[in-house]
């Protein structure tokens, strides 16, 4: 018995599985969909020209909001790497979920990797081996090292390509990548992520007879600030630049310039895979995701300021400010999503779970947070909606969040009884975050910090100073 079906018995979920009406047609039809689901890496909601960019040139991604529907109110994981990546795939929100922040340890190779992801969470690759698709992770993994419980190919991944720990993902020109568990030499003269996405198409090219889960996880527009070969597309001498000197990522002499290429590069490989899929002819049947893992950042000399980054909203990468946590969300699925569509839908990465099992007809894992937007997308059945949002954060003193009904509560500085305190926010009249009405509404406040305590269970790994 594979382990996703140990764990459901185990819990008392495992009967015959649940299957929505839209399974049962594809299962009757036997035209299961594909799922190719692409995660940049820091791309902050306003670097798209779906999303209001006008400096940077991203028209392969604004072809799928056109061609399918973009989301105005979708959340990642978290708002750093690692436990965003453990929310999409384990379906848990931070309150629950095993990784809740970048904590690493040292492997055997001498190398600093992130937590492993335990052996018994389900993750998303184990629930489609339970259908016979064949998968992959290319990309950032963050959750694990080579041949340990955390790696993809024991978390339900045939396939693996790319960075193991998150940390090295900070350098495009890395010593080493892995597939599966065995290194790849590059001695820092590869562009990883010209390797990555090669990696990628060269798992469709191979897998498109059968279905596919593809985690496509690439590292751009992350910092460092570099393209290979200088390669700016005609964006060379278009901004004002602010030479980058070099603190904790290499110098840039041309930071603005070469951040709108590195996001346009990434925008040309989203076009290489749509025009592989539709090579092969699996196009149709395939439902395509883009998406960020967390907010845009400021290191390495990216200016989100100029770029307008962040969009409307106030903060970034480690905040849970709206801009730190409200990411580009499109998805493309030809014949069923009309075309142009926009959802505002309160939906989370912690749904994705939900939303998957029930496209495919199996049982959800029990204890995830997530609700299937399955509804949303198809246009058909009843759509639920979430009670609440929940965050937390454990750099920065510490950090909560709690969204409900518009209104988001926010705790800072947990750690810290002398700096702690709490920000109310009216997200419908005020997405920017501007006006802390925290004392005009007190029993707000009282409701949301009653479910800021209700939402999570205490993690060895992750305590706030109020546990210990």
């Amino acid at each position: 018995m594979n382990k996703v079906n140990q764990i459901l018995l185990a819990s008392g979920t495992l009967m015959l599985p649940f299957v929505s009406g839209y399974a049962q047609q594809q299962n009757s039809n036997k035209t299961t969909p594909n799922v190719v689901f692409i995660m940049a890496d820091d791309l902050g909601i306003g670097d798209l020209g779906c999303y209001g960019q006008e400096r940077i040139k991203t028209p392969a991604i604004d072809a799928l909001a056109e061609q399918g529907m973009k989301f105005t109110q979708h959340y990642s994981g978290s708002t750093v790497s690692a436990p965003s990546r453990c929310v999409l795939l384990t379906g848990k929100h931070t309150g629950h979920s095993f990784i809740r922040g970048n904590k690493g340890y040292t492997a055997e190779d001498g190398r600093q990797y992130d937590l492993n992801l335990a052996d018994e969470e389900v993750t998303l690759g184990e629930v489609f081996k339970t259908k016979d698709y064949v998968t992959a992770c290319v990309g950032k993994w963050g959750l694990g090292g080579p041949s340990a419980e955390g790696h993809p190919n024991n978390q339900g991944f045939d396939y693996f390509f790319g960075y193991l720990g998150q940390g090295n993902a900070h350098n495009y020109y890395p010593i080493q990548l892995f597939e599966n568990n065995t290194p790849v030499r590059l001695e820092n003269k590869v562009y990883s992520h010209d390797m990555i996405m090669d990696k990628a198409l060269a798992f469709l090219d191979k897998n498109t007879d059968k279905p596919f889960f593809l985690y496509l996880t690439p590292t751009i527009p992350h910092a460092d600030i570099v393209v290979p070969n200088n390669e700016l597309f005609d964006y060379d001498g278009k901004f004002e630049e602010v030479p980058y000197p070099g603190k904790g990522y290499r110098p840039q002499e041309k930071p603005r310039a070469t951040f709108a290429a590195m996001v346009t590069r990434l925008d040309r490989d989203v076009q290489r895979v749509v025009d592989l899929l539709s090579k092969k002819g699996v196009l149709d049947n395939t439902i395509i995701v883009f998406t960020s893992d967390n907010g845009t950042h400021k290191e390495g000399g990216h200016d989100p300021r100029y770029f307008d980054s962040n969009g409307p909203f106030r903060g970034m990468k480690r905040d849970l400010y709206e801009g730190g946590i409200r990411t580009p969300f499109v998805v493309k699925w030809p014949g069923v999503i009309p075309e142009g569509s926009v959802s505002y839908q309160v939906s989370s990465f912690w749904d994705f779970m939900p939303t998957m099992c029930e496209l495919i007809g199996t049982v959800a894992p029990a204890g995830i947070d997530g609700i299937s937007y399955l509804p949303t997308l198809t246009g058909k059945g009843k759509q639920k909606q979430h009670d609440y949002l929940y965050f937390e954060f454990h750099e920065q003193g510490g950090k909560q969040a709690v969204i409900k009904d518009g209104w988001k509560l926010l705790h800072l500085q947990v750690n810290n009884p002398k700096k702690e305190k709490y920000e109310l926010y009216n997200l419908n009249a005020d997405p920017g975050e501007v006006a802390d009405v925290l004392k005009q509404y007190p029993q707000k406040v009282q409701e949301l910090k009653k479910i800021m305590k209700q939402a999570r269970t205490t993690n060895d790994n992750w305590k706030f100073a109020f546990e210990k």
